[in-house]
């Protein structure tokens, strides 16, 4: 990316932290690869990560290649429909924080 690079050409990675309703993690965990697999098929998608901490809570990491392919996913329909489902039915408690990638480093052997 140039210096002078908008910041709609940045990665943005979203980190999703959750804790779920112990009644809906059978439902959750059905739900859960349909969404993913959208998610695969949106352009700009770059990779998911998804951790369980030793208390139970989850911790997500969605990347997409900039703003504006993050904000489609953000708000394809099925994708907005999934997260009402996760509000009124699979989470206790969740925080969002979406990112703009301002550098990265690789250390491939």
């Amino acid at each position: 990316m140039s210096a002078g690079a908008g910041s709609d050409d940045r990665k943005v990675v979203t980190v999703f932290r959750s804790r779920l309703r112990p009644e809906s993690i059978d439902e959750y965990h059905e739900a859960a690869p349909r969404i993913l697999a959208l998610a695969e098929t949106m352009p700009g998608f770059v990779d998911f990560k998804s951790f369980v901490a030793d208390d139970g809570e989850r911790v997500s990491i969605v990347t997409f290649a900039s703003m504006a392919t993050h904000r489609a996913w953000r708000d394809h329909p099925e994708h907005r429909a999934i997260q009402q489902t996760g509000r009124d039915r699979f989470y206790a408690s969740y925080d969002i924080t979406v990112c703009e990638v301002a550098g990265e480093n690789h250390f491939p052997r």
